[in-house]
C-alpha cells in the first residue's frame, strides 16, 4: 500500500489536476507516470452535457463507431451468429466462436466469455432472448454498431483491426479503450484522436451548444488527465 501510494504521488507531481492539456501533452505526461508489471491500458472518458434520465434527454443518447488506427492492443474474441455457409466464413474470418441455437443457449446458461457479438440479421429474433443478458454488458448486437449484417467476414476482420463502438451510458457518460501504455506516443495520439473525434463529431439532433462537458486520458492505474476540448473543436 505504501508503494502505491509513492507511485500516486509521482504521478500526481507530473501534472496540474486544475489544468487542461492539448492531448500530445496529455500523452507524454501518462508515458512518464512510473511503470507497473502489467501493460496498463489508456482510456478517454467524456462527460456529457446530456441527462439520459430526464424528461427532455429521456430519448437523447450519443453511440457510434469508429476504427482505432493502431488497434486496441487486446486480443479481442468475437461471436457470431449465423447459420448454415455463413459459419465456414465466418470462421476463416478469424470468429473465435461461430454458431446459431447452440450458441444461444450456451449464453442462456450463463457464458460470456468474448468481447464482440455480431449477427446475421435471419439470427437476430432467435438472440432477442439474451437482450437480458447481453444489453446490460454492452454485447448486444446492434445494427447501428454495424455488429448486424450479412457480411460477417468484412465485419469480423474491422473488428480485429480496431474497430470499437462507443456508447452513452445511463450517467451521461463514455469511456472507452484507445490503447496500452506500451505503445509509441504517436500511435496513442492517433488512436485517442480518432475516438475523440468520433465523439465530438456525434452531437445528436436538437441539442444546441457543445454536448461534451469534459474529457479526461488516463491509464488503469493512474488518474485522469484533464484535455483542452477547444483543440477538438477546432477540427
Amino acid at each position: 500500500m505504501k508503494t502505491l501510494s509513492k507511485r500516486l504521488k509521482t504521478v500526481e507531481s507530473l501534472f496540474d489536476k486544475t489544468k487542461a492539456y492539448s492531448l500530445k501533452e496529455a500523452i507524454a505526461i501518462l508515458k512518464k507516470t512510473p511503470k507497473l508489471k502489467f501493460d496498463e491500458t489508456v482510456e478517454i472518458a467524456s462527460t456529457l452535457n446530456l441527462d439520459s434520465q430526464g424528461a427532455k434527454g429521456a430519448n437523447i443518447t450519443i453511440r457510434g463507431t469508429v476504427a482505432l488506427p493502431h488497434g486496441t492492443g487486446k486480443k479481442v474474441r468475437i461471436v457470431v451468429f449465423c447459420k448454415g455457409e455463413e459459419e465456414k466464413r465466418a470462421r476463416d474470418a478469424g470468429a473465435d466462436f461461430v454458431g446459431a441455437l447452440d450458441l444461444v443457449s450456451k449464453i442462456q446458461a450463463g457464458w460470456t466469455d468474448f468481447d464482440v457479438a455480431i449477427a446475421t440479421p435471419d439470427m437476430m429474433k432467435d438472440i432477442a432472448k439474451l437482450g437480458k443478458i447481453l444489453g446490460p454488458r454492452g454485447l448486444m448486437p446492434n445494427p447501428k454498431a454495424g455488429t448486424v449484417t450479412q457480411d460477417t467476414v468484412k465485419t469480423i476482420k474491422e473488428v480485429k483491426a480496431g474497430k470499437i463502438e462507443f456508447k452513452m451510458d445511463k450517467q451521461s457518460g463514455i469511456h472507452v479503450p484507445v490503447g496500452k501504455l506500451s505503445f509509441t506516443e504517436d500511435a496513442l495520439y492517433a488512436n485517442a484522436f480518432a475516438l475523440i473525434d468520433g465523439v465530438m463529431s456525434s452531437n445528436p439532433q436538437g441539442i444546441k451548444g457543445a454536448h461534451v462537458k469534459s474529457m479526461y486520458i488516463s491509464t488503469t492505474m493512474g488518474p485522469g488527465v484533464k484535455l483542452d476540448l477547444a483543440e477538438f473543436r477546432k477540427v
